[in-house]
């Protein structure tokens, strides 16, 4: 069996202070993750963000541009999602999951067949969803083309999804993802990593992250505001019966200032997992 890390953080593409990108750098060197869901990530012809946010990693990195044949509006101002893996991958679907109930949201959803020595493959899901507070019917619609996506991709070694969900553990959507609810005659069950081993709210967007401050007023304009919202999501039995990934511990990363700057606007999640192949018991009796 193999252990794996994973992170999953919105990077706030390049707003605010012009140091955050070097300081996310630097953090995910010292986490030394395996796989990599990143949400928010500036690419344009005057900015590869991707590049400096991989900067002496040693990860591989693809960004949904590289992945589409088009730019979905205001991606050159608000970025876009981006997978980054320990060992290379191969992007095999990338998702615009924009709507008439989501026509702001250039965020795109990649699937991404990565391999893991001595058992085989994963399918790693970096997933973004509509961020308004009142659009949770988008989000549920993107739930189940997550679900699909899944779906037309899985490997035999459970699906790891991670990403910016913007809803909270109670809505909808992540009940839908977490098997409490079904959406539309259908259901499914990932295991939310943080309801497994995380200690605490684990609140990811939150008024105690000053770089969050200013957006919440703007949006939300209540007090006090504190909402899990960035997932890591495990596949589960039903989906994937010949073996397991379990969590062994779930915590927050880049929720405290370094060099006196906040890192983001939201907080990320580390998740550190075990993954295997389930081997048969044996059919044949002991010999005598």
């Amino acid at each position: 069996m193999g252990m794996l890390r994973v992170v999953t953080i919105n990077v706030q593409n390049t707003e605010g202070d012009p140091r955050r990108t070097e300081l996310i750098n630097r953090e995910l060197r010292r986490l030394e993750p395996d796989l990599v869901a990143l949400q928010e990530v500036l690419d344009n012809p005057q900015r590869h963000q991707l590049d400096e946010l991989l900067d002496g990693t040693g990860l591989h990195g693809t960004h949904q541009s590289a992945a589409m044949s088009y730019a979905p509006p205001w991606v050159e101002r608000y970025g876009g999602g981006a997978v980054a893996t320990r060992r290379p991958h191969q992007v095999v679907e990338c998702l615009d999951l924009r709507g008439s109930d989501a026509t702001d949201v250039p965020w795109c959803t990649l699937a991404a067949v990565v391999p893991v020595p001595d058992e085989g493959e994963l399918l790693f899901i970096v997933a973004s969803s509509s961020w308004r507070l009142e659009a949770e019917a988008a989000r549920e619609r993107q739930a189940l083309a997550l679900t699909d996506l899944d779906a037309r991709h899985r490997r035999t070694l459970p699906t790891i999804v991670g990403g910016d969900l913007n809803a909270e553990p109670d809505a909808s959507s992540i009940r839908y993802l977490t098997g409490r609810q079904a959406l539309g005659g259908r259901s499914a069950y990932y295991h939310d990593a943080w309801a497994v081993a995380g200690d605490g709210p684990g609140w990811t967007w939150s008024v105690d992250n000053p770089a969050a401050g200013e957006v919440i007023d703007q949006i939300v304009r209540q007090p006090n505001h504190r909402r899990r919202i960035d997932y890591v999501l495990i596949g589960s039995w039903h989906a994937h019966p010949t073996a397991h990934c379990r969590v062994r511990s779930a915590e927050l990363a880049f929720d405290k200032p370094m060099d006196g700057v906040w890192p983001s606007d939201h907080f990320g999640v580390v998740v550190d997992v075990e993954i295997g192949i389930i081997t048969p018991p044996d059919p044949r009796p002991p010999a005598s």
